[in-house]
């Protein structure tokens, strides 16, 4: 047993969440943990099944007298975000995580911790071992590869759950009962590369931004955040009024972040290399004032880059087409929720561009909570590519959460949370992807509601869960179960 657990509660949580620390469950890499979980089912004497995909349910029977109760699904993801800090040697595929109590917080040495989710793995870990509690039939639910594309609730069976209750154990503050979750979409654009030489007078100036803050596409969407291709966009057009030709223009790494840094290779005349350097300091100090507040260490900068080789530039029509769609695409939040007060209910992100040997591709997210809007932004977003001359194509996403603040288990959930602790808890939805959207698709009339202890800094090696939280949630789970019925 790991020191870090010594003399916690619930103990049981604790043991569990030591032991799956000590099995490497990066997404994909789940076949180890999902065994770990059947070996240990049928140890404790519980039906147990894996589908094809490798979620696993297990089936606890009602303690006696609470036969009659409906079914209730304790569900979770096993796999982990692995990160590591850069000095950090460690090896995800074999190396456990060390994990390291710190006052009320526990923690990894340099590595992400995999509190998401496996706080959830070790609950129901515990409640299926524990013969004390009081509650109806029980499922518990373990699904694999949550972080990277959401394979294993799109995966789930048809009958492979019998409950129409759901309890998802992954959301990460105490005292918070989330009841929506966004859906989302995606749409890249796509026009073929034409280029020709850049004429005789033309000097090469590389323009640059950074320094932005970016973050979340779903989670940050709303804090105002500047976006870099859109700012580089703002230059361009204006460097392209002197005569400026652009070569290449790249920006942003991940379609579900906000782009912090983009960059773009522009010829401009070289009787106008002066003006051309005071359009970006313009710009720079332009969108330096606009988001003053938010983004303090932006920055807008031209180089005269040294050995460039002969590089073409676009042909007139491309770039015009290129510089107007990146103009016209929306980017942030298109529409607040009018049920739950701050819930951004739809959004789209303009995410990465980038110049390749045949193309230029310009990658987009979209969200939201409800169905036909998500349809309606990625159809807008669609739009603008093709009037902009690209080619569109998307993916079909996952579904989102649609708030039902008149469910019976949400209901349940506030008044014991009440009678428990005093004080209501606060119902929240949030804009970013929980397989609830996902697992009430494959089961129509799911009753669901997500809860969890607090954790901080997930997906990167400052993860921590408050231990304070974890006997809460624990408490709360348990009397919940109890009152069920």
């Amino acid at each position: 047993m790991s020191h870090a657990i010594e003399g916690l509660k619930p103990e049981l949580l604790w043991k569990y969440f030591a032991a799956i620390s000590a099995i490497p469950r990066g997404s994909k890499n789940e076949k180890a943990v999902a065994k770990y979980v059947v070996d240990t089912a049928r140890k404790i004497g519980l039906d147990v099944k894996q589908d094809a995909t490798g979620n696993v349910v297990a089936r606890k029977p009602a303690s006696p007298g609470r036969e009659h109760v409906p079914s209730v699904c304790l569900q979770g993801h096993l796999d982990m975000v692995c990160e590591k800090n850069a000095d950090k040697v460690h090896d995800f595929l074999k190396d456990p995580i060390e994990l390291v109590r710190k006052g009320n917080v526990m923690m990894a040495n340099g590595t992400t911790l995999g509190a998401d989710n496996g706080v959830a793995v070790a609950t129901n870990l515990a409640i299926m071992e524990d013969r004390s509690l009081v509650h109806g039939p029980l499922e518990f639910l373990f699904t694999v590869d949550e972080e990277t594309g959401l394979t294993g609730a799109n995966g789930l069976e048809a009958g492979f759950l019998a409950s129409r209750i759901l309890l998802n154990l992954d959301s990460e503050e105490e005292g918070e009962l989330y009841v929506g979750c966004s859906g989302g979409r995606d749409c890249t654009g796509t026009w073929q590369l034409e280029t020709e030489p850049p004429a005789a007078g033309l000097v090469p100036i590389e323009v640059k931004v950074t320094g932005l803050r970016g973050g979340h596409s779903g989670l940050e969407i709303d804090k105002g955040r500047g976006n870099a291709i859109k700012i580089l966009n703002r230059v361009l057009w204006r460097l392209a009024e002197l005569g400026g030709r652009l070569s290449r223009i790249d920006g942003g790494n991940k379609r579900n972040a906000i782009p912090r840094e983009a960059v773009a290779l522009i010829f401009v005349p070289k009787a106008k290399t002066e003006d051309a350097k005071a359009v970006v300091g313009e710009m720079n100090d332009v969108a330096r004032a606009e988001l003053a507040s938010v983004e303090p260490d932006l920055h807008v900068g031209a180089s005269v880059p040294s050995g460039l080789r002969r590089r073409a530039v676009l042909k007139r029509g491309l770039q015009k087409r290129l510089l107007r769609a990146i103009a016209a695409l929306p980017h942030g939040v298109i529409k607040m929720s009018a049920d739950i007060p701050g819930l951004v209910e739809t959004s789209t992100n303009v995410a990465m561009i980038t110049t390749g040997k045949k193309d230029v591709t310009l990658a987009t997210s979209q969200r939201s909570s409800v169905a036909s809007e998500i349809v309606e932004i990625n159809d807008m977003v669609r739009a603008v590519f093709e009037l902009g001359g690209a080619s569109a194509a998307g993916s079909d996403g996952y579904p989102g959460w649609k708030p039902d603040l008149s469910s019976a288990i949400l209901k349940l959930a506030r008044s014991t949370y009440q009678r428990l602790y005093g004080k209501e808890p606060a119902v929240k939805a949030v804009h970013a992807g929980l397989e609830c959207g996902i697992i009430g698709e494959k089961y129509p009339g799911m009753d669901m509601v997500s809860f969890g202890p607090t954790l901080q800094a997930v997906h990167s090696p400052d993860e921590k869960i408050f231990i304070d939280t974890v006997e809460k949630y624990w408490d709360f789970l348990l009397a919940l179960l109890k009152n069920v019925g």
